[in-house]
């Protein structure tokens, strides 16, 4: 089968002409005959007993239609636990609190659903909610994560024995596993809360038909058959009557539309017992203060290396703040003990994660889900035994690579293929990293301070092997497609996957186009619709839709080719094993003239005449199931210059080079890795989700006081990269969805702590504030936080 030149091609995107010019289909845009619109009424206080709720005064507001608590829905949505925690990665829970989609006597964060109120027009259904008048008793809040450890601490849920979500020992720390380690070093690492913020909120309109019994829901998510399933069977439905659209479009989710929400349930029923659709769009700050978190992990490690660089030993304990309920997929981000070792041979690694129930929202999977925390914590650690040692940051790492492949962790993972150390030379070739050495030393003579951080990450993507997500998450993750060629040779691809921002109208056409030889513009790839096509999908994260998704559009395009091919065969007057099939032709070898459109195939397929035992048309579905992960890796190196006198940071330069094996659009991945560079800088530099400790109220509820980055704090970036094709899949391609993310925060803080050396700072935590840094720098110098000297 010839190859063509659409796989690698660099394609404009075949999505932005309609969502540029304004005519994208959000959920927003969604109106239903007789819709009416609902507003939640949510807990102000991160724990508080729920006295009464006096719903009377709303009933009777302008345009009102109905006010329901938990008193309505409990005989309608099956429970207690009717928003399931997946036990991904952490098998044994010690403590899984129930979440019923509604409180009933307590609220355990600010923000949980106490009343539903619907009315006519959305701002009704606001002001009624306001005239919900619920009496409560606050209680204790517990927020910090190692206050919520000790004995004696308030407890996130009334009567529970602790706090522990869970406590579980990967690999444990014996007294042998930092023998050989001549150096040793510990530090303590944060990764703060983060808000996803996708530019469009959460949103839904649900109408339950009352005659079929039917649901249909439009809601913006990653996981549309995720939801079909839970919601489906929590509100006593089967499957084949459950209809999800995911949109139908999507504008971003960053892990935060990974699961099923309270309102996905409580919508739908209150569509039942009003018999009316019912749409619900949530507001920014509803966003912030109700929709699941990222991060929010401490980190304590300790690096044992040799004076010659050759890493040694590894130990950490996680801390991951749960939230008031575990996520659905909240315990995956333990993921980062068991890619704590990051490119590198250990000889030993000890590894413990804890979850820790807190008053505030669950967290779930963010942009990169426990990779970018384990990129971050070995980068650091690496960066602390150069330090230790006064070796290179670049040649401590190229010493310690793994380079032969496959390569098996320290806790069995099979990294698929990779070649950490010409990533690494072609990012220092670009950043000029001995020039930029050598400029360094110059400017500290002048009391100016550059620092040069590397990254050399690495990602575990293509979630889907059922050898791997079947014992630790129940299910396996595989992926399906159908490709159906219409009589006339134009294409429909159905996916499991779901785009929101991911351009997989694009890549996906571009496959089947090169696969088949039909012409790109005749290709319709469809997504996010349950009751669209034979496809059954589990959705888009964790870097998965092309390693996972795209191989079984490959797989069902090449069986429909070889069905062609039998067909074409047969109107040939051939043997099958002469018919050559190009570019969307076949052709009897040798004979070049003899030949067939892949369009008129098509239209025969579908006509009288076939061979015996062909059934009609060309179509096939394929279920892929990987035999292993795939693993990108790369380099980044981040140059900063940072001011002593203010604390602030000048991003002057930024490299990545990234390996995401072969590359469908060059275009795609430059896009991605452009947002999740960002995404990752944010975090490092300005992002971070705050609490008050005590009260457990958001402080940071407001993107006035949320600090997220423009265009005028982001560097531009060069981007480059290596090609090491995975053995995986047949296309050798890997993810590239979450790189930058992964790469960007260990960058920046390594640049940082690497420009604050002359001052005796050996760690940064993030955000890396001016505030933060300049307090640093004044310890530093014996000063107060005020400027004046300390007194000695």
């Amino acid at each position: 089968m010839a190859i063509t030149t659409m796989i690698g091609a660099k394609i404009h995107r075949r999505e932005d002409p309609r969502l540029i010019t304004g005519h994208g289909r959000f959920v927003d845009d969604m109106t239903r005959p007789g819709m009416v619109h609902m507003a939640v009424v949510r807990s102000p206080f991160a724990h508080a007993k729920i006295l009464s709720i006096d719903p009377s005064v709303a009933k009777k507001a302008p345009g009102v239609v109905g006010v329901y608590t938990y008193a309505d829905f409990k005989d309608h949505i099956a429970g207690p636990a009717t928003i399931p925690a997946a036990p991904t990665f952490v098998p044994e829970k010690k403590q899984t609190p129930d979440h019923f989609p509604i409180a009933h006597d307590e609220a355990v964060y600010q923000g949980e659903p106490i009343a539903v109120v619907l009315a006519a027009e959305r701002y009704q259904a606001a002001d009624a909610a306001q005239l919900v008048q619920v009496e409560y008793d606050q209680l204790p809040a517990v927020i910090d994560i190692e206050k919520a450890m000790e004995p004696g601490s308030p407890k996130a849920h009334s009567g529970a024995p602790d706090n522990i979500g869970w406590d579980l020992t990967y690999s444990p720390e014996t007294a042998d596993t930092f023998k050989e380690a001549e150096v040793r070093v510990k530090e303590r690492i944060l990764q703060q809360r983060l808000f996803p913020i996708p530019i469009e909120g959460r949103g839904l309109v649900a109408e339950y038909d009352e005659y079929d019994k039917r649901l249909t829901l439009w809601t913006s998510s990653q996981v549309p058959h995720f939801i079909r399933l839970f919601v489906g069977s929590a509100c006593g439905l089967a499957e084949n009557q459950v209809r999800v659209i995911a949109g139908p479009d999507v504008g971003g989710g960053f892990g935060s539309k990974l699961r099923p929400y309270p309102e996905e349930y409580l919508a739908s029923i209150a569509s039942k017992l009003s018999r009316r659709p019912v749409k619900w769009i949530e507001g920014r700050s509803e966003n912030l203060v109700a929709t699941t978190h990222g991060r929010g992990q401490i980190f304590d490690i300790e690096v044992g290396a040799n004076k010659d660089g050759t890493l040694v030993a590894l130990s950490l304990t996680q801390y991951i703040d749960v939230g008031a309920y575990q996520g659905v997929f909240g315990a995956f981000q333990a993921v980062a003990c068991l890619l704590s070792g990051g490119a590198y041979k250990w000889k030993h690694i000890a590894a413990r994660t804890v979850g820790v129930l807190t008053n505030k929202v669950s967290t779930d999977p963010y942009r990169g889900a426990g990779r970018p925390e384990a990129t971050h914590l070995v980068e650091r650690a690496i960066d602390l035994v150069a330090r230790e040692i006064g070796m290179d940051a670049a040649e401590i790492r190229r010493k310690n690579f793994a380079t032969e492949f496959p390569f098996t962790n320290n806790f069995g993972l099979i990294y698929d293929s990779g070649d950490y150390e010409k990533s690494l030379d072609k990012a220092l070739s670009l950043a000029g990293y001995r020039d930029l050495r050598r400029e360094q030393e110059a400017l500290r003579k002048q009391g100016r301070y550059l620092g040069i951080g590397l990254s050399t990450w690495i990602e575990i993507c293509g979630l889907g092997p059922s050898a791997a997500t079947a014992p630790a998450a129940g299910v396996a993750l595989v992926e399906s497609a159908s490709v159906r060629v219409h009589p006339t040779g134009s294409v429909t691809v159905h996916v499991g996957t779901h785009s929101h921002g991911q351009g997989h109208d694009t890549t996906f056409a571009q496959i089947v186009a090169d696969t088949m030889g039909v012409p790109y513009d005749q290709i319709d790839i469809r997504h996010g619709d349950t009751a669209e096509g034979p496809a059954f999908g589990f959705g888009t994260y964790g870097s998965r839709s092309l390693a996972v998704g795209g191989i079984a559009i490959r797989r069902s395009a090449v069986k429909v080719i070889d069905k062609a091919r039998k067909l074409a065969a047969h109107i040939l007057e051939a043997a099958e094993e002469d018919v050559v099939f190009d570019q969307g032709t076949f052709h009897i070898k040798g004979s070049p003239d003899k030949k067939k459109a892949l369009g008129e195939i098509a239209f025969a397929s579908y006509g009288a005449g076939l061979p015996e035992g062909m059934e009609h048309g060309l179509d096939a579905v394929t279920y892929f199931d990987p035999p292993n992960f795939v693993w990108p890796f790369g380099a980044h190196v981040c140059v900063v210059e940072v001011d002593a006198e203010t604390g602030s940071v000048d991003i002057r330069k930024y490299v990545a080079v990234d390996d995401c094996g072969n590359v469908i659009n060059p275009m795609i991945v430059d896009g991605q890795i452009h947002g999740g560079v960002v995404q990752g800088l944010a975090q490092a530099l300005f992002e971070e989700v705050v609490y008050d400790d005590e009260s457990g109220q958001l402080r940071t509820g407001t993107l006035t006081d949320y600090l997220i980055p423009t265009a005028n704090e982001i560097p531009e970036f060069i981007l480059d990269k290596t090609v090491t094709p995975s053995p995986t899949n047949e296309l050798g391609v890997k993810g590239i969805g979450e790189a930058g993310t992964i790469a960007a925060s260990a960058a920046v803080i390594n640049a940082i702590v690497d420009a604050l050396a002359p001052f005796g700072i050996k760690h940064v935590d993030m955000p890396a504030s001016p505030d933060r840094i300049w307090k640093q720098i004044q310890a530093s110098r014996g000063m107060s936080h005020d400027g004046k000297e300390a007194r000695k």
